[in-house]
């Protein structure tokens, strides 16, 4: 299936949901566990009749929900080729518009500037050289590497850690060897995230892409990425 990109996320106009990365985020707020557990049986029901299915995470009050296509396809208009990588398709966003209301019924309320995602990034000369490495300590399992992506990212299938991707190297051609996260957050906290981030003693080392990507270090330099997917909020 077709991936969509952010122009026709935006006009699918999920107002409980945000892209972050490659996928929709969603969070609802539940009065407890067994109702979070309800609502996640619900959620199935509805997964189970289009042989689709939302990543969840919950605990006591809140329900985390991720969408996402493994073999979504881009099509480059200019040249013909196509790739097959994970990302958000149609068959993300009709099951989002579901789960909304399967949430509405049950007066759920939704928390879309609640979400979060985290991904690693780690400098890389050569990453075909180290990413096995990084397949193997992080998930045991080599098909990791390049899993649901056409470069060398780590992504496990079953979604137990971060993804981690390779940075390129500094102009001389050698990698710094850091790493650094990046944070993907909503649109609308963008600076709220960026403001505590600077009161906590924080600084902004770049933000010249801002607000979809704003570089901040630590006062020992360790780097931290707010990362926010602006071309596909709703314009409403």
């Amino acid at each position: 299936m077709d991936a969509l990109m952010g122009e026709q996320i935006a006009g699918a106009d999920l107002s409980d949901w945000r892209k972050l990365a490659r996928g929709l985020h969603a969070r609802f707020l539940t009065e407890d566990f067994a109702a979070g557990a309800s609502f996640v049986a619900a959620v199935g029901g509805g997964g189970d009749s289009i042989g689709h299915h939302p990543r969840v995470s919950m605990g006591p009050g809140f329900v985390d929900l991720k969408l996402i296509t493994a073999d979504a396809v881009y099509r480059d208009d200019d040249d013909g080729t196509e790739l097959v990588f994970e990302w958000v398709t149609q068959q993300d966003v009709d099951p989002a518009r579901r789960i909304s209301s399967v949430a509405a019924e049950r007066g759920l309320t939704a928390a879309p500037a609640a979400v979060s995602h985290i991904e690693l990034g780690p400098d890389a000369a050569e990453s075909s050289t180290i990413a096995p490495v990084w397949a193997a300590l992080l998930t045991g399992i080599a098909e990791a590497q390049g899993h649901g992506s056409p470069s060398d990212e780590i992504r496990d299938p079953a979604g137990r850690v971060p993804n981690l991707w390779f940075g390129d190297p500094d102009e001389g051609g050698a990698a710094r060897h850091t790493f650094h996260v990046e944070v993907y957050v909503a649109p609308e906290v963008v600076e709220e995230r960026i403001a505590a981030a600077i009161s906590a003693g924080g600084t902004v080392v770049d933000d010249s892409q801002s607000p979809g990507l704003t570089v901040l270090a630590d006062r020992e330099g360790n780097r931290g990425v707010i990362c926010a997917d602006t071309s596909s909020a709703s314009r409403g």
